[in-house]
């Protein structure tokens, strides 16, 4: 597995205390309502992840195809396997006799019953195929003519052929074998980029969990805020130092923060549903009861990032350059089986053969045919003899030569593979150049985080100290409530802020570490077609490289 590149720690702040702390997941189980059958599971980021690894559905089916692709080289494998042949065989015909030398006066009947048996193979090596066949045939005849009655007939032939140049290197079989293995080096790399996927969007997830119940708190505590404030106006009111009016004015401003926690809530609900649907398989007993209850606080590590060894990182580690990469190789095959295919196809050919004959073996004497006078008998046995001592051997040997007259099919699959190889290597130089910008940016998204998080606690301190100056004025009579509760929406939106921005830089640090293995987006990118050449071979595919494009800040 490989290792990202990773911004190293120099310092590590906590969320503050009064933003992100054991009190949010508290007012979580106390005032959000529990279905009487719900069950609360308490999950820390890790646990997410391993539990995803485990269950996710998109991982599960991601990693079938390495064993789909392993059936598909045992099925290329399958062209050298041994095929063995037999067979039984009944021959019977009747045929009229047209003249004296028919062999019959009216009619000559044949009948015939055969075995054979045979075994044929391609081999591994230079394209070699041999095939062997031993038949052997029994047959009764009226014919007057013939010496053996009934006869026995044993062949045994051994046929060999060697290509020496086309199919000699490498063939059709060889080729499939190399294109499927490839294809199986493929897969693994798509599951290590699912996993690193998946990875990314559980951690996100997670984050988004944190943050919608930290968006809960910070509506809490301004629904505490206006509350506080309707209890203080209607004091006022009744001891007469304000208007009624004010009183309609903390009203709203209270029904408005209760609207903002309902839907804070809801929030909730949809960050647990979106990471149930990534770390639990849909047959888990009661998952949509299962409340989850995140157990870690993002923290805030200052880092220092070095860019190009992350840079570097990514251009050898990535998922899509190793798979793109692995198209060249498939292409590299494609280039060496097209250049053979562009030989001339010269084939030697042996052929060597046995036989051997048997039966009753007719005697005749003197005329023409002679009157049988005698018969002997030679079995099976002595015809099986004859096979092996070898004594009626027949042989052949031969060179077949054949070359198109014109341009061949395997020479313009060569020049478009060529041409499609060139493509191949300038898409790859663009995709490197695009990596190297997505981790660029992302570098610098991460270091923009940590000056934004000291800006978003700047003013959320100012804020706050506003909103006391504004209660004391507001107290002393020389300010509103309208900017009392300006002042509490002001602090509202900054604490949204703040911890918001910390949970973005935590989310951008999980974005820029699976960067460097994996594209992280959806859209336009590189896309390598299917290949496929309409020749005496099956086609070649070529695997598609995922497509590539940054969604830098963007939650998924």
């Amino acid at each position: 597995m490989s290792t990202p590149v990773f911004a190293q720690p120099t310092a590590k702040l906590p969320f503050p205390p009064n933003l992100l702390s054991d009190r949010p997941m508290r007012l979580i189980i106390e005032n959000t309502p529990i279905p009487q059958d719900s069950t609360i599971r308490r999950l820390s980021a890790k646990e997410a992840v391993d539990l995803a690894l485990e269950q996710n559905l998109s991982i599960q089916v991601e990693r079938l195809n390495p064993l789909i692709d392993d059936l598909s080289v045992a099925e290329a494998r399958s062209a050298w396997t041994p095929n063995f042949t037999s067979g039984l065989s009944g021959f019977s015909r009747d045929t009229p006799a047209n003249s004296f030398l028919s062999g019959g006066k009216e009619r000559v009947s044949d009948d015939e019953f055969g075995v054979n048996v045979g075994v044929s193979q391609l081999l591994p090596w230079g394209g070699a195929s041999y095939s062997a066949s031993w038949d052997n045939l029994r047959s009764k005849t009226t014919n007057t003519f013939s010496s053996f009655n009934p006869v026995l007939r044993t062949n045994f032939n051994l046929n060999f052929v060697q290509p020496l140049l086309r199919n000699f290197k490498i063939d059709s079989s060889r080729y499939q074998l190399l294109i499927s293995s490839k294809n199986r080096e493929v897969s693994n790399v798509q599951l290590r980029e699912t996993v690193v996927q998946t990875i990314r969007q559980v951690k996100n997830a997670y984050w988004d969990l944190v943050y919608a119940i930290s968006f809960l708190e910070v509506q809490e505590q301004s629904l505490d805020l206006a509350k506080e404030s309707l209890k203080n106006n209607k004091m006022r009111v009744k001891v007469g130092t304000m208007a009624p009016i004010d009183i309609i004015e903390a009203e709203v401003e209270v029904a408005r923060n209760e609207e903002s926690r309902i839907l804070a809530k809801a929030s909730i609900e949809q960050a647990e549903d979106q990471l149930r649907s990534l770390i639990f398989n849909p047959d888990e007993p009661e998952l949509w009861n299962l409340r989850l209850i995140p157990t870690d606080s993002p923290i805030l590590e200052l880092s220092s990032i070095n860019i190009n060894d992350a840079v570097r990182n990514a251009l050898d580690k990535r998922t899509d350059l190793r798979q793109a990469r692995k198209n060249v190789e498939t292409l590299d095959i494609n280039v060496g089986y097209f250049k053979n295919q562009v030989l001339p196809q010269v084939n030697f050919e042996a052929n060597y053969g046995l036989a051997g004959l048997g039966g009753n073996r007719l005697l005749r004497g003197a005329g023409f045919p002679g009157p049988v006078i005698s018969e002997t008998r030679r079995n099976f046995g002595s015809v099986l003899l004859d096979l092996l001592k070898n004594d009626f051997p027949t042989w052949t040997m031969g060179l077949t030569v054949s070359y198109p007259l014109g341009t061949s099919a395997a020479e313009t699959g060569l020049e478009r593979i060529k041409l499609q190889r060139t493509q191949l290597e300038t898409q790859i130089k663009n995709l490197e150049f695009q990596v190297t910008t997505q981790v660029r940016d992302l570098a610098r998204q991460v270091n923009t985080y940590v000056k934004r998080i000291e800006a978003t606690q700047s003013v959320r301190t100012l804020a706050e100290q506003r909103l006391g100056a504004e209660q004391k004025k507001f107290e002393v009579g020389i300010s509103t409530s309208f900017m009392v509760f300006q002042a509490q929406r002001d602090l509202l939106e900054a604490r949204n802020n703040e911890v918001g921005t910390i949970l973005d830089y935590n989310q951008s640090l999980v974005d820029f570490e699976a960067i460097q293995e994996a594209s992280i987006g959806t859209g336009s990118g590189i896309t390598i077609v299917a290949l496929t050449q309409n020749l005496e071979q099956p086609s070649s595919e070529l695997r598609q490289i995922p497509n590539l494009t940054s969604q830098q800040g963007q939650r998924q």
